[in-house]
């Protein structure tokens, strides 16, 4: 079975399953509606084949970190309605009007210059305000809010079209900071009098409807990430990544494996090598620790995993199923994403966020796989 045309590398990108996903969220969330962020390319799986599918699947609200990724996704979806988490960043407010985009304000001083270029524009344009109930990051803080909110013509001119925070803790249930959060958020709410509200994220649409609000904003769960830890995951998986074999070599002891020799083996083996590594993304760590899946069988990650390349042991596979050219699966069915985070000593969005740009791509799309 031949893999990637150059690399022997493959990444496939179910994006049936990512729709998928969204209408769970969907469910979860209620009467609430469900945005979509796709920041960072789509945590990596590609913005321009992500983002339509979304769209496609009912999705009308987008998210994005920064002003350069608002930019391109309205390239893609031109009647989408995008929010930029990261605010202004300094950038002329213009920007932001000239493409209809809606930034999120996190500072007093952010909410003065929106309110500026409101003030000349024929109509009030449209922004988020943040407010922060316990992350420590971006948004006003409890003591600029009541001095905002104290101002009675702060909001002048402006159209806050939804009130923002985000939790810290909703990956887990039990933790009380949660609910001091909601009811922070739910306390303040009513006084920007923004025209929605909006909390949680992926993990904390499962928290319960009063985490809901107005808008959810699905994140990481689109793309099969775990977003409920401690139960079974309700996200279908999206990728898979495959190496072909290049070379099976037969070892004994007392011979070693890899940088560092990190590896002794301690009876007559074969190592598949596999064009892989961290250039690709495929996490260091996993060294020693990682697992694969050949012919349905498990075997583990040898040696350490260097630049271009990973060892695995597949001295119990028939050698007709461990020989060069056929292909390995480092993360997909058996070895999911977030097995492979906890094995790696991190979590699924550092490795969807770092995949490499060597893999040959391939996208499943209405049930046909193809290339990008």
């Amino acid at each position: 079975m031949s893999g990637g045309a150059h690399t022997g590398s493959i990444l496939t990108i179910d994006l049936d399953a990512v729709a998928a996903n969204y209408q769970t969220l969907r469910d979860i969330s209620g009467s609430a509606e469900v945005a979509a962020v796709v920041k960072a390319n789509a945590y990596g799986l590609g913005v321009d084949r992500v983002a339509p599918v979304l769209n496609d699947a009912g999705c009308r609200t987008f998210f994005v970190a920064n002003i350069a990724e608002a930019y391109e996704l309205r390239s893609l979806i031109p009647p989408a309605e995008i929010h930029v988490l990261d605010g202004l960043m300094g950038q002329p407010p213009e920007r932001f009007v000239a493409r209809n985009l809606r930034p999120v304000l996190n500072t007093p001083d952010e909410i003065e210059t929106w309110r500026s270029v409101s003030a000349e524009s024929d109509r009030p344009l449209p922004a988020d305000i943040q407010i922060d109930t316990g992350m420590a990051r971006l948004g006003l803080t409890a003591d600029e809010a009541e001095t905002l909110l104290a101002r009675p013509d702060w909001n002048r001119e402006m159209a806050i079209d939804c009130l923002i925070s985000h939790l810290a803790c909703a990956d887990e249930p039990g933790n009380p900071m949660n609910a001091r959060q909601r009811d922070a958020f739910a306390k303040l709410m009513p006084r920007f009098e923004a025209r929605r509200a909006s909390l949680s994220a992926s993990s904390g649409m499962f928290l319960g409807e009063d985490f809901h609000f107005d808008l959810t904003r699905a994140g990481v769960a689109l793309y099969g990430v775990n977003p409920t830890p401690d139960t079974a995951n309700p996200m279908a998986q999206v990728i898979q990544i495959q190496g072909e074999i290049l070379q099976v070599r037969f070892v004994d002891t007392p011979q070693t494996v890899g940088y560092g020799a990190t590896h002794r083996v301690t009876r007559p083996s074969k190592i598949a090598t596999i064009p892989i590594g961290y250039a690709d993304g495929y996490p260091r760590s996993l060294g020693n620790t990682g697992i694969a899946v050949i012919g349905g069988r498990k075997v583990p990650v040898v040696g350490r995993v260097s630049m271009d390349l990973t060892t695995v042991d597949v001295t119990d596979v028939p050698d007709e199923l461990a020989r060069p050219g056929a292909l390995v699966d480092l993360l997909g069915p058996g070895n999911d994403l977030d097995d492979t985070a906890a094995r790696a000593g991190t979590i699924g969005y550092e490795i969807l966020t770092r995949l490499g740009s060597r893999f040959e791509r391939r996208y499943i799309e209405n049930g046909n796989a193809g290339p990008a």
